[in-house]
C-alpha cells in the first residue's frame, strides 16, 4: 500500500521536481518508508512506499530492463507470482521479488489490456517512453483511489492517490463543484467520477485511462453482469463460494511484514478469520474496539469468534470523542465525507497498527451477497407495488405519504411514511429516498440558490436504475450499489482510515473472481425468505460459531444524534448555523431542523452531520481564515 503523483508539465516546460516531493510529501502518510522521484523532461512520477511485499528491493519508481517502461504502484497483486513465471518463460528478467515488477513486464506484453490480467486491489501509472504516453488504471471495484486532472495551470496532466496531493500545485484554484455539494448532501458521499472540485475527477473503478500529447482516452475494461437467471443448487453454490473464499483469503496472506484482520463479531469478518486461522502458520492476530456505551458495543461476539479460532486477540474499549477526531476526518478525508461510521475505522486503525502493517477486512459481502436490510425491504416493496396500479399509487399512495405525520420518536414499526413514500415511486426513486439524507424537496430548500443549475441528484440516481431496469430489483440495488455506494462510501472510509495510519486494508470478499459468482447467482440465494445473504452465510457455516450466523446486524456506530443536543451543540452553531457555511445555505431551513432536533420529536443527525463535514472542509479549503469551529472543538 503506497501513495503514487505524478504530472506531465504544459508546453516544453520542464517537469518540476520541487513540485513532484512537495506532492509525495501531503501523502507520506499512506507510505512512511521510503519515497521515490522520477523526472523525464515534461513528465514527473513520484512514490511514497508502505514496504509490505520485498521490503529490501520493491522501491519505486520501477523500471523494465531498457527502462523504457515505469510506473508507480499503490496496491496488492495477489497473482503476480503466477504471472512472473508465465513472464519469465517469455524471457522477461526480473531484478526483484516485489508485484510492481510484474506491471512493467505485463504491459510489455499485453499494453492496455494489462488490468485484465490482475488480481488485487490496484492504482498505477505506466509511462511508455517510446510511445511517450501515459497509462494509468485502477482496480475493479475501486478499493484504491486515483485523482485526476487536466484542468491545473501550468500542468497538461496531473494524477495523484489523494487530492491534497493536487493541491499542492501553484496554479491548482479549487474551484467548488456545486453538483458534487448536492450529491454530498444526498448521499454523505461524492459518487465518482466527480470530486468537490470542477475540473478534478477520480478514475473509475474498473477503468483506465491513456494520456499522450494529443489527448486522452478512457477505457473500461471490467463490468459485473448479473445473470442469476437458472436453477443452481444450494449446496453446488455454496461449495463454489467456499471453494473461492478460502482462495481469496489465503491468497491476501502474502506479507513480508506481520499481519492480521480486523474482528467485529459479524459474519463476513468472522468468516476471513476462520479461514485465516485454518490457512495460517501461525495464530492468527485480531483486533477490536468496544464502546463504553453497550448501543453501540460489540465486543461480546468479537470475543466468540476470536476464542472459537484461538485467536490473538487484541481489543480496546473507548468512549469516542469527537473533538479528537474531527480533525482528523477533515484531514484524511480531502473532501466532505458523511458516513459516521470513519470515527470508529479510525479508533480501530489506530489501535491494529500497534500490532501490525496489514489487516484483513470484511468489506464487499453486504454488496455482493444480498446482506443489506435495505435490499430485503426493496424486494418487498417491488412486490407491493405491483399489486397496486399505476395510477393509485401516483394518486392515492403518494398523497397518504404526503400527509401521514412523520414520528421519528416512535418505534420504528410504527412509522409508514417512509413505506407509503416508496410505494408511490418507482424503484429507483424509492432506493434514492431509502439512501439519502435530504430529499430533494429539502435539498432546495437548504441551498441558497435552489438547485445547482440543471443538476438533479434524484434523476442522475434514477438513471443509473433506468441502465439495469431489465434485472429483477435486488440485482438493481445491487448494481446501483456496486457502482455508487460500495466505491464512493465503503470503500473510501477504509481507505482513507487505514491509511491515516500507515495500514493497509485488504478484501477478500471483493476478490472479483467472487463478484463475478456471486453475481451469477439468482436472488433467492442472496436473500431467502427473511434471511439476507443466505449463500455467503451457508458457505461460510464450517468457519462461524453459530451464534453468530444469523444475530442481528449492528453496524459501526456512533451517538450523533446524542451529540448534536450535547458536545457537538457549540461546534454545529458556530461552524454551520452562524452564517450557513459561509452563504452556500440557507440559514432559515438549517434553523428549522436544528430546532425540530434539539426538541427531541425528530431525529436529524445525518443531515446535521452532513451539514458539519461541509462546514469544516470548507472552513479547511475554502475558507482558512475561519478556523474557529475546530479550535472549539480542539479546546473542549
Amino acid at each position: 500500500m503506497c501513495g503514487i503523483a505524478g504530472f506531465w508539465s504544459g508546453g516544453d516546460a520542464p517537469a518540476e521536481g520541487s513540485l513532484l516531493r512537495e506532492m509525495c510529501s501531503r501523502i507520506a502518510h499512506r507510505g512512511p518508508d521510503a519515497d521515490g522521484y522520477y523526472v523525464d523532461g515534461a513528465l514527473a512520477l513520484g512514490h511514497r512506499r508502505l514496504s509490505i511485499i520485498d521490503v529490501a528491493g520493491g522501491d519505486q519508481p520501477l523500471a523494465n530492463e531498457d527502462n523504457s517502461v515505469l510506473t508507480v504502484f499503490n496496491g496488492e497483486i495477489y497473482n503476480f507470482r503466477e504471472l512472473r513465471r508465465d513472464l519469465a518463460r517469455r524471457g522477461h528478467q526480473f531484478r526483484t521479488r516485489s508485484d510492481t515488477e510484474v506491471l512493467v513486464h505485463l504491459y510489455e506484453e499485453t499494453g492496455e489490456r494489462l488490468p485484465e490480467y490482475l488480481n488485487g486491489m490496484f492504482a498505477f501509472a505506466i509511462w511508455d517512453a517510446r510511445r511517450r504516453q501515459l497509462f494509468l488504471a485502477r482496480d475493479r471495484c475501486g478499493k484504491k483511489p486515483l485523482y485526476y486532472s487536466f484542468s491545473i495551470p501550468g500542468l497538461r496532466f496531473a494524477f495523484a492517490s489523494e487530492l491534497k496531493a493536487l493541491m499542492a500545485a501553484p496554479g491548482f484554484r479549487g474551484r467548488l463543484n456545486h453538483s458534487a455539494i448536492a450529491d454530498f448532501l444526498c448521499f454523505s458521499y461524492i459518487p465518482d467520477p466527480a470530486t468537490i472540485f470542477d475540473g478534478v475527477h477520480k478514475l473509475e473503478p474498473a477503468h483506465s485511462l491513456t494520456v499522450t500529447a494529443g489527448g486522452a482516452q478512457s477505457r473500461r475494461y471490467w463490468r459485473p453482469e448479473f445473470a442469476g437467471r437458472g436453477k443452481t443448487g444450494e449446496g453446488e453454490a455454496a461449495e463454489e463460494i467456499r471453494a473461492l473464499a478460502r482462495d481469496a483469503v489465503e491468497a491476501r496472506l502474502v506479507s513480508d511484514v506481520p499481519l492480521g484482520a480486523f474482528l467485529s463479531g459479524g459474519v463476513d469478518s468472522s468468516a476471513a478469520v476462520g479461514i485465516m486461522a485454518r490457512s495460517a502458520p501461525d495464530r492468527v492476530k485480531t483486533f477490536s474496539i468496544g464502546f463504553t456505551d453497550k448501543r453501540f458495543d460489540e465486543l461480546r461476539y468479537a470475543r466468540i469468534a476470536a476464542a472459537h479460532n484461538h485467536t490473538d486477540h487484541h481489543e480496546e474499549t473507548v468512549t469516542p470523542s469527537i473533538f479528537e477526531i474531527l480533525e482528523k476526518l477533515v484531514e484524511h478525508f480531502d473532501e466532505p465525507f458523511g458516513d459516521s461510521s470513519a470515527i470508529p475505522m479510525l479508533y480501530l486503525s489506530r489501535m491494529t497498527r500497534q500490532f501490525v502493517t496489514v489487516a484483513i477486512s470484511g468489506d464487499g459481502a453486504d454488496e455482493i451477497f444480498g446482506g443489506y436490510r435495505r435490499y430485503y425491504y426493496g424486494v418487498l416493496e417491488e412486490r407491493l407495488r405491483g399489486r397496486f396500479p399505476e395510477w393509485f399509487r401516483r394518486s392515492v399512495i403518494r398523497t397518504g405519504a404526503r400527509y401521514y405525520p412523520k414520528f421519528d420518536y416512535l418505534p420504528q414499526v410504527f412509522r409508514a411514511k417512509s413505506l407509503l413514500t416508496n410505494l408511490s415511486h418507482e424503484i429507483g426513486d424509492s432506493y434514492f429516498h431509502s439512501m439519502t439524507a435530504f430529499r430533494e424537496r429539502d435539498l432546495e430548500a437548504l441551498v441558497a440558490n435552489g438547485k445547482p443549475g440543471d443538476y438533479s441528484p434524484r434523476e442522475a440516481y434514477r438513471k443509473r436504475f433506468e441502465a439495469v431496469r431489465h434485472l429483477p430489483p435486488l440485482e438493481q440495488m445491487q448494481w446501483v450499489d456496486l457502482h455508487t455506494y460500495l466505491p464512493g462510501d465503503i470503500l473510501v472510509k477504509a481507505d482513507r482510515a487505514t491509511m491515516a495510519y500507515s495500514l493497509e486494508s485488504r478484501s477478500p470478499w471483493l476478490d472479483h473472481r467472487l463478484v463475478e459468482l456471486a453475481c451469477r447467482l439468482p436472488a433467492n440465494l442472496k436473500i431467502n425468505g427473511r434471511i439476507r445473504k443466505h449463500i455467503f452465510k451457508k458457505a461460510m457455516e464450517p468457519y462461524v460459531p453459530k451464534l453468530l450466523l444469523h444475530r442481528k446486524k449492528m453496524g459501526f456506530s456512533v451517538p450523533l444524534a446524542a451529540w448534536f443536543r450535547t458536545s457537538l451543540k457549540p461546534v454545529f452553531e458556530s461552524a454551520v448555523l452562524s452564517d450557513g457555511v459561509n452563504g452556500l445555505l440557507q440559514t432559515a431551513y438549517l434553523g428549522r431542523i436544528w430546532t425540530e432536533h434539539q426538541s427531541g420529536l425528530h431525529n436529524h443527525d445525518r443531515k446535521l452531520w452532513n451539514l458539519l463535514m461541509l462546514a469544516l472542509w470548507h472552513a479547511r479549503y475554502q475558507d482558512p481564515s475561519r478556523p474557529a469551529a475546530l479550535e472549539m472543538a480542539g479546546t473542549n
